[in-house]
């Protein structure tokens, strides 16, 4: 009589399949194998979940740090000073800066002086840049008034300069002490330019996590900075933040249309956009090869897979004669090799997650136990190791993982399916 066919995924299916996963190894069973493919499943999920979340708070963190103390969009002069080599000073910047403070979309607009200069210090000097910005301007800085790092009162700001945490620890300042400042064009005279040095205390230090800002920015009070750069009654730029700073190029003709076209605009993804592009082009470049190592854990299933049918060869013909058809059968080894997937990758989901969320903590213990640091901040430009768990990333390696364990798994099914009772009793 033919054998008559059984509810696909039936409870005996289940329990079949599930002994032979946790078979003893004298009875033949895969359960060292299967932990083996479990624990690859469940490291390469966790792998690609960390690696994920590491890549996009880069890019998140990096952006936010770019916002948060940078314009969003800068205003120059369109007029180009060739002595000096570079735009010329705005002079009507009150003006100006009101009629871009009144486009829509615009949260803020603001006069700086910009300018390069020497800092020296108990014996010590560091290249520096000046940002001259009124109290007000520099208050509506985010990262400023409320930074990783602060000593000092930024309300004394009128007073002194404010310096990132990277100049207090090269110069070994603290708030109080005296920075000397040197501008190479500075007082002119009829025997020429000399450099104009003058002292400053120093009222605020702030560190916003990023090196390259924390180590060469000072703060100071925007007249004293047009006195001490010769540009009195001219401001270099207008810095610009938007309240969506996402959608900058959808401001620039506005902006354009406010200053009567007689300036140039320079948004914050012109200065880094290269950069962010490249992060995202990293981060899914490291996917695809990420994946392969998911591939590669999960190929470990059809090894066991393939052990398991040989092992249990004898099983499977008296299976077959008790009425079981190869659909039966395939259904078996599919549960076998898909609980493995679906452990291993629910696991690494866990794992992965928990390694990301908890990054800081992992990242000080190591540095403990090394004794040194595992992540250097002037490289990285980033203070801590930034992660940024999505739910997108997590489901999209999770599908993944998925998918590889169930697709391999059919293989040495059909194969196991396929096997005559005849033949797999021949020899018993």
């Amino acid at each position: 009589m033919a054998n008559s066919p059984t509810r696909p995924f039936s409870g005996f299916e289940w329990t079949i399949a599930w002994r032979y996963l946790r078979a003893r190894r004298a009875e033949g069973g895969i359960s060292v194998i299967a932990w083996y493919a479990l624990i690859g499943v469940m490291l390469g999920v966790a792998v690609l979940i960390v690696v994920q979340a590491v890549m996009v708070g880069f890019r998140e963190e990096f952006t936010d740090r770019i916002l948060g103390v940078n314009a969003h969009i800068t205003v120059y002069s369109a007029e180009y000073d060739r002595a000096a080599g570079r735009s010329r000073s705005i002079e009507n910047y009150a003006e100006m800066t009101a009629a871009i403070a009144a486009v829509p979309g615009v949260s803020r607009a603001a006069p700086i002086i910009k300018a390069q200069v020497m800092a020296s210090a108990n014996g010590q000097n560091s290249g520096v840049q000046i940002y001259g910005e009124t109290l007000a301007d520099l208050q509506s800085l985010d990262l400023i008034i409320n930074p990783e790092y602060s000593s000092g009162d930024l309300a004394n700001f009128n007073n002194g300069v404010a310096i990132g945490s990277g100049i207090a620890r090269a110069l070994n300042l603290r708030v109080g002490d005296f920075i000397q400042l040197i501008a190479p064009d500075g007082v002119k005279s009829p025997f020429g330019t000399t450099p104009r040095i003058n002292d400053y205390e120093v009222v605020y230090i702030f560190r916003v996590g990023r090196s390259d800002i924390d180590r060469t920015r000072i703060y100071m009070p925007f007249v004293e900075a047009q006195n001490f750069f010769n540009r009195e009654g001219l401001a270099d730029e207008i810095e610009v933040l938007v309240e969506d700073p996402q959608k900058v190029d959808d401001l620039r003709e506005a902006l354009q249309e406010a200053t009567n076209y007689t300036t140039q605009i320079w948004t914050w993804r012109n200065a880094n956009g290269a950069f962010l592009a490249a992060l995202d082009t990293e981060r899914r470049v490291m996917f695809i090869i990420l994946s392969l190592v998911v591939l590669i854990a999960a190929m470990n299933i059809i090894s066991g897979l393939v052990m398991l049918v040989k092992n249990k060869g004898r099983d499977i013909g008296i299976l077959r004669t008790m009425g079981l058809t190869q659909g039966s059968i395939m259904r078996i080894f599919f549960i076998c090799g898909s609980l493995i997937g679906v452990i291993g990758t629910l696991l690494g989901v866990v794992l992965g997650s928990a390694f990301a969320y908890y990054i800081s903590d992992i990242q000080q213990l190591v540095e403990w136990v090394a004794g040194r640091s595992v992540w250097d901040p002037t490289v990285k430009l980033l203070t801590e190791i930034p992660a940024r768990l999505r739910f997108e990333d997590v489901a999209l390696t999770a599908i993944l993982a998925l998918v590889l364990s169930l697709l391999i798994t059919i293989i040495p099914a059909r194969n196991a399916a396929k096997l005559s009772p005849v033949e797999a009793l021949r020899y018993e």
